[in-house]
């Protein structure tokens, strides 16, 4: 599933997000979503979200979402 659209996205999932100084290489990191950071329901980019250890990035894809 991917990050696109805000209602997939709820915390204590499991996420690969990119941050915003890897954009350029498209390295992915992985976390538990703490925030959702993006209020629109659609970003084409991916939504933004703050990790459970601090760390903010657009959702590239949703790796669990069973919590």
């Amino acid at each position: 599933m991917d990050g696109k659209t805000r209602a997939n996205i709820k915390p204590g999932m499991l996420v690969n997000i990119v941050l915003k100084k890897d954009q350029r290489t498209g390295t992915l990191t992985e976390g538990i979503v703490k925030d959702l950071l993006t209020s629109a329901p659609f970003h084409h980019r991916g939504i933004k979200v703050r990790l459970q250890d601090g760390q903010i990035g657009r959702v590239q894809e949703i790796i669990e979402d069973d919590f």
